[in-house]
């Protein structure tokens, strides 16, 4: 099977089940230029092909670092779909200037108040991210181990004006890997990268499957079967 098939396969199960997407949408993706957007913005060009009838923006938001986007920029123009790129300098109040000890929060915090905004700007009323399955996993752990909740994150969810779906929920890490070959992929620029508790959290569960492979299966059966907890189920519309 295609890569990209099996994503859209796994995408059209959320999106009907939580309802993400309708007709007459205007969808912004989030795009910062790794695989995991890269893939959700090549699912959703192809879903408007046979899913409900929506408009595709994408939108990327420059910390600042010098990064070239030019070839995400011919990859939206070759899937027919408009591009923005928002310059910022995210990177320097983070890293120089308020050299944060954990970044990442304040960093999300800066690029998902920008992304929102170019998201307003062009007319959107939904904003797409790219997160995944593991990701859903690792939130989990990471809420569960370092602040004492159970939580997840929401498969929609009203966000300043705009709602936010996460369309590859379903997804594997593992799924998305072959068809990140043929994406124009940006190198992660970031000074913390690999070195947060995400990087963390996703090591320990390489450890956990080390010795019970099918330690995260239960773990996200767990999390998104309807019968078994209302963590996600209470984010439906």
């Amino acid at each position: 099977m295609d890569p990209l098939d099996k994503i859209l396969s796994s995408l059209r199960k959320a999106e009907e089940r939580f309802d993400m997407i309708e007709d007459g949408d205007r969808i912004a993706v989030g795009v910062s230029g790794g695989k995991d957007s890269l893939a959700l913005l090549a699912a959703l060009a192809a879903y408007r092909r046979f899913g409900p009838r929506f408009t595709l923006f994408a939108v990327t938001i420059d910390l600042g670092r010098g990064a070239d986007y030019g070839g995400i920029e011919a990859f939206c123009r070759d899937c027919s779909v408009p591009f923005s790129a928002v310059k910022t300098d995210i990177a320097h109040i983070v890293f120089d200037e308020r050299r944060e000890k954990n970044p990442c929060s304040l960093c999300s915090k800066m690029r998902r108040g920008a992304l929102v905004g170019e998201a307003k700007r062009m007319g959107a009323n939904k904003l797409a991210l790219g997160h995944h399955a593991d990701d859903f996993a690792e939130t989990f752990l990471l809420s569960l181990f370092f602040e004492g909740r159970l939580a997840a994150m929401k498969p929609t969810i009203a966000y300043d004006g705009l709602t936010v779906i996460r369309p590859l929920m379903f997804v594997r890490e593992k799924d998305i890997v072959p068809l990140s070959r043929r994406l124009p992929v940006i190198s992660s620029a970031c000074p913390a990268d690999g070195n947060t508790r995400r990087a963390y959290i996703k090591e320990l569960l390489r450890g956990i499957k080390r010795e019970i492979p099918f330690a995260e299966d239960r773990l996200l059966s767990a999390l998104f079967h309807p019968e078994r907890n209302d963590l996600l189920e209470s984010a439906k519309k």
